[in-house]
């Protein structure tokens, strides 16, 4: 078993979240925080908890931070947590995480349970895989049907370093979201798996760190779409796209209140395309 965990933290701003994050690990662990803010206040933070602080220079997104950061990781061939900066988890929990990693020699990554600090509400972590048929079983309803693991969510995943020289890097071209699935996509089918670890407990504060809600279902559709199209093809991404359009329309004309609103405007992204809207709003803020 290596010898040791090392943690990455991708931050970007919300250096008070960061600081919660940092205390909690209690400096017992090596942890590098990779800045996609350049914000002073990251810097001091991270200097204040002795963790290693990079720059990145822009905007890298949750990938590129991710690459960036296992780059400059040490040569004692350890483990990575990834770590997000509005998530908590003590370092005996990790080494019970780490202690789970390696009782199998087939697995890629674990995960804890996750809650939400804010009100104790349990987040589901392991989700079924992205899938064209599988846009169609939610469409009808019968999404509760999908429980199969075969992805865990990124926010606290603590990821094997032999996996890591197998699978390969973090695909850059997911900006926000979707990059761990695709992932553990690319890990399953090398022959590796995933396993949740009920027994450990982290907190994580959904969406603390992604912006408006606009713009996280922008870049979260998005992501979705180029998983779809890198995974299953053209005729793969139209099948979902449909499958999510039939949804999202059924729900929108049946549902009332918050939820048929919000099935409107999933429809009206998936009409003109989750990639094109994205690149619009992005062109709408360019100076």
């Amino acid at each position: 078993m290596p010898q040791a965990v090392e943690v990455l933290v991708v931050a970007y701003g919300a250096s008070d979240l960061l600081d919660r994050c940092l205390a909690a690990l209690g400096g017992a662990l090596p942890v590098t925080v990779v800045d996609n803010s350049s914000e002073g206040a990251v810097s001091a933070v991270t200097s204040r908890h002795g963790a290693t602080y990079v720059d990145a220079g822009s905007n890298l997104g949750f990938a590129g931070g991710v690459n960036l950061g296992l780059r400059r990781r040490s040569q004692t061939r350890s483990d990575v947590l990834l770590l997000n900066p509005d998530a908590t988890i003590a370092p005996r929990d990790v080494t019970e995480l780490h202690t789970l990693l390696h009782t199998r020699p087939d697995l890629a990554a674990v995960a804890p349970s996750q809650v939400d600090p804010s009100d104790g509400n349990q987040a589901r972590v392991a989700w079924p895989f992205p899938t064209p048929w599988g846009a169609w079983i939610e469409a009808v309803g019968l999404g509760g049907l999908r429980r199969r693991h075969g992805f865990l969510i990124g926010s606290v995943l603590l990821l094997r370093a032999a996996a890591l020289d197998e699978v390969g890097p973090f695909d850059e071209r997911f900006f926000l979201y979707a990059e761990e699935t695709d992932w553990q996509k690319r890990a399953r089918d090398l022959g590796w798996r995933v396993a949740l670890c009920s027994s450990v407990t982290a907190t994580h504060v959904g969406a603390g760190t992604g912006g408006a809600t606009t713009e996280r279902e922008a870049h979260f559709h998005a992501s979705l779409e180029r998983y779809m199209r890198k995974h299953y093809g053209t005729t793969g991404w139209w099948l979902f796209r449909t499958g999510v359009l039939a949804g999202a329309l059924l729900r929108a004309l049946l549902v009332p209140g918050e939820r048929g609103r919000s099935a409107a405007a999933r429809f009206r992204l998936y009409r003109v395309g989750p990639c094109r809207a994205e690149e619009r709003s992005r062109a709408a803020v360019r100076p």
